[in-house]
Order: structure tokens, then sequence, then C-alpha cells
């Protein structure tokens, strides 16, 4: 009898502990700091600290910018393996046709991820 009940307490717990551990792989969540004002998709996030926070484990990924607990932007992404020699968080921009920064890459320093964007440029 111990040994049954010793068992399906064990299942248990490694089916909570797996289920926890998968919901945390789809959930995922980065601090950066943005300087100037960039373009993510149709919106464009002023200089400032934000949340980062993806959902799925990749590649493909639902991106969220989350300022003062107020979601500012969605956009989907690529999650990418990072360099390990990434020291520090990193974004990188690209100009546009119309004078503004598109956004990117977000390096996250000393971290196994990256996010990877792709701006819709009309005739994609």
């Amino acid at each position: 009898m111990k040994t049954s009940y010793f068992a399906t307490v064990l299942s248990l717990t490694c089916v909570l502990g797996f289920g926890a551990s998968a919901h945390a792989a789809r959930n995922s969540a980065h601090s950066v700091e943005i300087f100037d004002a960039v373009q993510i998709g149709g919106t464009k996030l002023k200089p400032g600290n934000y949340k980062v926070e993806w959902q799925g484990t990749g590649p493909a990924v639902q991106v969220s910018f989350q300022q003062n607990g107020k979601t500012v932007a969605t956009a989907p992404g690529t999650l990418k393996t990072n360099d390990y020699q990434v020291t520090r968080d990193a974004i990188v921009t690209e100009a546009t046709d119309a004078g503004t920064s598109a956004l990117k890459e977000i390096d996250f320093g000393h971290q196994k991820e990256a996010l990877f964007f792709y701006q819709d440029s009309g005739g994609m």
C-alpha cells in the first residue's frame, strides 16, 4: 500500500513539475532600454525601458512590448540562439524609406535568446 501511495505522489509531482516547466518555456521576458524611437509593426516605440515578453518556444513567437504595466505594441518575431560573446543588451535597427528606424533585432546580454523582427516593406 505504501509503495502505491508513494508512486502516485511521485507521479503527480512529476506531472505538476513538468507542466510548470513547460509553461515557463512558453513564456519568457526580459527588460530592455530603448534609447531612440523605433518602429515595430505599425507602432512607434518611444525611448524608454520596456518589458519584452514572448510566447512560444520558437522559432516563431509573438512578442509584446510593455511599459508601466501596459502592452504598447505586439509583433511577430523569430527566437534564435544568441552568440555567447554578447555581453550586454543590444538593439539593432535599420533605417527605412520613411526616415524612421525599424526594430530588427534584440540581443539579450549573457542570455541564450535573441529576437529578430522582419518588417513588412509592402512588397514582401
